[in-house]
């Protein structure tokens, strides 16, 4: 489903070169749901958005649902970003202005989608995070659990093979952080694939596996419980 090798991304300035992704390699299978751990600056959020093509990489192979998009022009990043992958952010991203239904309706405007279309998608995605009867109500109006509900909406809404999470409960209390992840794990279960950004163990637990980012490099800490220990020093890459 998402398949790199050795990837690598390479920030540059006059004076500064900068190394965010080094050997970088991951295999998430189709309906998995995968958490990406690791501290700051160690390159889980480069990864994020490489994955999700908002963002170009220096080397390395990028397959997404078995096409390789490395060499792909803007466009056809973008036609293929809309079709296949969802976003949810930390900061929901909503457009204050505009109702939930409007909020949900924007990515469809962008794809094309007839009217009647994008009625049944914004209707039956509402439906699934249980905010059917918000429809009109401004982000506003609601609270942050809420609000996180209506951003997966908007993304469910496009019908993506794989959703990608940038800490998608890191702007809400536990109580909140729970139901969201419970939403989560019900989208996993009816088969959409899940790479989700966090810090919080706790979180990383409800995932089918955790993989931990340190210093641009990736290591499945789970493939690594199954196999002969690595001599002092070492950590068992992907």
């Amino acid at each position: 489903m998402l398949k790199m090798n050795h990837l690598s991304k390479i920030y540059r300035t006059d004076v500064l070169e900068t190394h965010a992704l080094r050997d970088f390699s991951i295999d998430v299978k189709e309906g998995e749901f995968v958490a990406v751990m690791g501290p700051s600056g160690s390159g889980k959020t480069t990864f994020l958005t490489i994955a999700g093509l908002l963002e170009s990489f220096s080397g390395g192979e990028y397959y997404l649902d078995g096409e390789d998009v490395s060499g792909l022009n803007d466009n056809a990043r973008s036609k293929i970003r809309n079709e296949k992958i969802g976003f949810i952010f930390q900061s929901f991203n909503l457009i204050p202005d505009l109702n939930v239904s409007d909020n949900v309706d924007v990515p469809l405007r962008y794809r094309g989608f007839k009217a009647a279309e994008r009625a049944r998608r914004i209707r039956e995605a509402l439906e699934v995070v249980g905010l059917a009867s918000r429809m009109k109500h401004l982000p506003s109006q609601l609270s942050g659990g809420q609000q996180q509900r209506v951003a997966i909406a908007r993304a469910l809404a496009g019908d993506p093979r794989i959703l990608l999470a940038d800490e998608p409960t890191g702007n809400l209390d536990s109580l909140m952080a729970r139901q969201v992840l419970d939403l989560i794990e019900n989208i996993n279960e009816s088969g959409t694939t899940i790479v989700m950004v966090t810090h919080d163990p706790e979180l990383a637990r409800r995932a089918h596996r955790s993989v931990h980012v340190l210093d641009g490099q990736v290591m499945d800490l789970q493939a690594a419980a199954t196999h002969e220990p690595e001599p002092a020093g070492m950590a068992a890459r992907i």
